[in-house]
């Protein structure tokens, strides 16, 4: 996000996005995907979306396979965007990217622009305040396939990419900007890649505070830490504007569970509910992980 008028500020929000693993599996879905996730990574900040653009990388169009993937993502897009009703800005297509016969995963990298009328109001995604509830907004299923568990740690890609439903899209979007003008979120972030597990400890190493949660009881461990159910994010909300936020959740008709509370003394991730168990995550540990990929895969 960056403000562009001084005076007024006046910001956009820009975000591009896209798993290739779930244009592989679906091209259509694939670049809807994209775009939904990089429309909720605008709205959670504030901003509401307005626009699309987009790279649009494949292998060679001269193989009937890949000529087949870009019709459809395209396609995709395009259903998406009318149905959403964004306008595509502008965008460019990359062809022959592939290593002899060997082409790329179907890329299609969605940027979507946003505009809020205050960046002072932007919603940040580190909580700060002891005792704030921790949400999902969204339904999580069992949607596993194209996952990152899938792919980093048994280097499979097969069945179909998560459900999407573009109007529930529009209406997270629609709450994560009400919530924003209406000061309901402390605090708040996207769930896609890598899933709840992922967002969590994101927030966390960003925060640098503590956090309490527990597995809803209708999910189990394993589906509610890692899958990748689309159309879902992290809000946190203070204690005081509980009531407010969830008659907006109620007036939207929009699926909502709280999973736990901000923990100011710890400096930890506390799950409860994993198989019977609660488990601890320390949260310099989990940054010190993060911060040493790039330096261990350069030397």
């Amino acid at each position: 996000m960056i403000r562009v008028d001084e005076k007024t500020g006046l910001g956009v929000a820009v975000s591009t996005d896209c798993n290739a693993r779930f244009a592989a599996l679906d091209p259509y879905r694939g670049a809807q995907l994209a775009f939904a996730e990089s429309y909720r990574n605008v709205s959670v900040t504030g901003a509401i979306p307005l626009a699309v653009t987009n790279c649009l990388n494949f292998g060679s169009p001269e193989d009937p396979a890949v000529m087949w993937q870009f019709e459809r993502a395209v396609t995709g897009l395009a259903d998406a965007c009318l149905e959403m009703g964004t306008p595509v800005t502008g965008g460019n297509v990359s062809f022959y990217n592939q290593t002899g016969d060997v082409a790329i995963h179907p890329t299609p990298v969605i940027g979507v622009l946003g505009v809020i009328d205050n960046v002072e109001r932007r919603t940040p995604m580190a909580w700060a305040i002891d005792g704030e509830l921790v949400y999902v907004l969204g339904t999580t299923r069992d949607e596993l396939a194209g996952s990152e568990w899938a792919h980093a740690i048994h280097k499979h890609l097969g069945g179909f990419p998560p459900t999407l439903d573009l109007s529930a899209e529009k209406t997270l979007a629609e709450i994560l900007v009400a919530g924003s003008v209406q000061e309901l979120f402390s605090a708040a972030h996207d769930v896609s890649e890598g899933g709840i597990a992922q967002t969590i400890a994101e927030m966390a190493m960003r925060s640098g505070i503590g956090v309490r949660l527990e597995v809803p009881a209708e999910l189990d461990a394993f589906t509610f830490l890692w899958s990748e159910s689309a159309t879902r994010a992290v809000v946190v909300v203070p204690s005081n504007r509980n009531d407010d936020f969830l008659a907006l959740c109620d007036l939207k008709s929009f699926p909502v569970t709280k999973i736990g509370e901000v923990d100011l003394s710890s400096k930890s991730i506390e799950l409860a509910g994993v198989f019977g168990e609660t488990i601890l995550l320390d949260i310099a540990e989990l940054r010190a992980i993060s911060e040493e990929t790039l330096p261990r895969l350069f030397g």
